[in-house]
């Protein structure tokens, strides 16, 4: 994995060229529009119980580069590999299992929410790396987005255009995500992460200590490998756990309703191992809290206490978190000026974050390729990233 690959509009546009050579008799109608990856730093699997998160927006990004077609129909070739993929926006069909199927879905719910989507031919370059937690399926859905909407985003606000390309996962790819990673891609905020209640849909970006320290992702080498039927199998006992619960007291819609003074009432009414994701997604919920208030009191011992907590939960409670994973966050703890470490993005591989003195990055990367490859077999990646702004169109 190149750790450190930037984009450029002129480079993608010139790549374009190649495949499409009516741009080099109208430049002019070329257009660039990318969108951000993301970290979660602390909030994981609370979005869809109606809790808290606080993801950032981060600056490895997916770019497509695109001519506007005067027809219905999409093609895009993958500048790394050569492969097109193409669609009718008239007839779009089912889903194929492959990775147009967000660029599908995403004109699907363009069109069931009746903003008007554009034909065009382009070309997709990533810097994210697929399956490591980062998100590059919304960060994809939202460059379509973008695309789809001939450089517009269609009219629409950034909030609704994060709902969009949900809809989109949820009701055509078919995974039954919450709101967050689609919600960092497009409203990220440069220079800050963003607390979300995913309930209201309140939010506001949280400062974050980056003339001192940065966000440092571990990339384990192995692939995330929370398949759907697990994550639905978890969701699932989250809403059972509800289901039970409401009928004591109705006013429990979600997890987000739960009080830690109510997990005993809990325990008593559900399988041990519904309880522990129950109480996971409780103290989540706090974790996240209590993080943003450490954050802009500058309380990083916290913070690191906070990490840890988190990380834990997620490997003993609701039982997401891999020996890669673990391997990492250890090594990451033992190093000087290393403030946490945790599991970031939904689970069983892909990546860590870690929030790092600046001087001491060099200190992590060392320690993580002198130690991990000997207990995991795998080659890891340490690179830093930085909040970014949301998606748009790429003007220079």
């Amino acid at each position: 994995m190149d750790t450190t690959a930037r984009l450029d509009r002129a480079a993608l546009v010139e790549a374009l060229a190649k495949i499409e050579p009516a741009v080099d008799a109208e430049p002019d109608r070329a257009r660039v529009v990318r969108a951000p990856g993301r970290v979660n730093l602390i909030g994981e699997h609370t979005d869809y119980n109606e809790g808290f998160v606080l993801p950032a927006a981060i600056d490895r990004e997916i770019w497509i580069a695109f001519l506007p077609a005067d027809d219905r129909r999409v093609e895009i070739t993958i500048e790394a590999t050569g492969e097109r993929a193409s669609l009718d926006l008239d007839a779009i069909g089912p889903r194929t299992g492959t990775w147009i199927d967000y660029v599908a879905g995403t004109a699907w719910a363009l069109a069931e929410a009746g903003i008007a989507t554009r034909g065009f031919r382009g070309i997709l370059a990533s810097t994210l790396p697929a399956s490591a937690g980062l998100s590059s399926s919304a960060s994809l859905e939202l460059a379509s987005l973008w695309a789809l909407t001939d450089g517009t985003g269609g009219g629409t606000d950034g909030l609704t255009r994060a709902r969009i390309c949900q809809r989109a996962e949820n009701a055509y790819v078919g995974a039954n995500v919450g709101l967050m990673d689609q919600f960092a891609s497009s409203l990220g905020v440069r220079g800050a992460a963003l607390f979300l209640d995913c309930r209201t849909l309140a939010w506001r970006p949280v400062p974050i200590p980056l003339a001192s320290h940065a966000l440092v992702v571990c990339h384990t080498g192995s692939s995330r490998r929370l398949v759907a039927s697990e994550y639905n199998a978890r969701r699932a006992q989250c809403e059972a756990a509800v289901s039970v619960l409401a009928g004591i007291d109705p006013s429990i819609r979600a997890l987000r309703d739960v009080t830690p003074g109510m997990l005993p009432e809990v325990r008593a009414r559900v399988d041990e191992e519904t309880y522990r994701r129950c109480e996971h997604v409780v103290l989540e919920n706090g974790r996240v809290l209590a993080t943003v208030a450490a954050l802009e009191a500058g309380d990083l011992a916290a913070v690191g206490r906070l990490f840890a907590e988190s990380h834990a939960s997620l490997r003993d409670l609701y039982e997401v978190s891999s020996a890669e994973l673990d391997a990492l966050v250890e090594i990451a703890n033992s190093t000087p000026g290393v403030v946490g470490a945790r599991m970031t993005g939904a689970g069983f591989g892909g990546c860590t974050i870690n929030l790092v003195a600046r001087d001491a990055i060099d200190d992590l990367r060392a320690a993580v390729d002198r130690d991990y490859s000997a207990r995991t077999g795998l080659t890891p990646a340490v690179f830093a990233v930085e909040p970014a702004v949301g998606a748009g169109l790429v003007t220079a």
